[in-house]
């Protein structure tokens, strides 16, 4: 029987990452975007989940945002972030008052890639805006309670937030962060119940 050798050639990490830099370039060069416009919009685009930093509040918040693609203008990405907010749905403290926030984006391997400046609007309820993005934003909405009026309930006691980016990069490449952003966990009313539940068939435990 032939023996077949297998070989693999391992390219150092750095060859790897400028090779696909140069590939990036020149696509975002081939569709007219900037290369901060473009890492913008594609890694926001993936998100599941984005981190809030709303001025005034002691830590960003962990969002679930809905993007919706637009045309960009003057360079400015194009796209923006849709928020829901209030009772019954996730918090975001401070965000409806805000008039910026700071929008921090993650990779699909849970590293941070970027923040952006975010202008915040409220989308108003009844509106064209609200009439276009509501329904996707439900449909986006997991474990609806109220599938029928949530829409009705959105409208009279919670928020629905445009996240628009203004072009500033917080942070990106080299100017993020290195060292550990590790911090405690917020209070929370959860307690993990310590007594063990009943288990049909345990053998009897008896104490000495």
């Amino acid at each position: 029987m032939p023996v077949h050798h297998v070989y693999t050639l391992f390219l150092p990490a750095k060859a790897c990452r400028s090779r696909e830099d140069d590939i990036r370039t020149r696509v975002w060069h081939a569709a007219g975007m900037s290369e901060p416009s473009a890492l913008l919009a594609g890694a926001t685009r993936k998100a599941g989940v984005v981190w809030l930093g709303v001025p005034g509040q002691p830590r960003p918040v962990l969002v679930w945002p809905l993007w919706q693609e637009e045309p960009a203008v003057d360079g400015v990405p194009g796209g923006v972030l849709y928020v829901v907010a209030g009772p019954g749905e996730q918090p975001a403290p401070g965000l409806a008052g805000a008039s910026q926030c700071a929008v921090t984006v993650r990779s699909a391997a849970g590293g941070r890639v970027l923040t952006w400046r975010a202008e915040v609007t409220r989308v108003t309820p009844g509106g064209a805006e609200w009439d276009a993005v509501v329904p996707t934003l439900l449909s986006k909405r997991l474990n609806l309670p109220d599938a029928a009026g949530a829409g009705q309930r959105w409208a009279a006691e919670c928020a629905v937030l445009r996240l628009a980016p203004t072009g500033e990069l917080v942070e990106s490449g080299d100017t993020l962060p290195t060292g550990s952003l590790a911090a405690a966990p917020p209070p929370s009313p959860a307690r993990t119940p310590t007594r063990v539940p009943f288990t049909l068939h345990r053998s009897p435990h008896r104490r000495p």
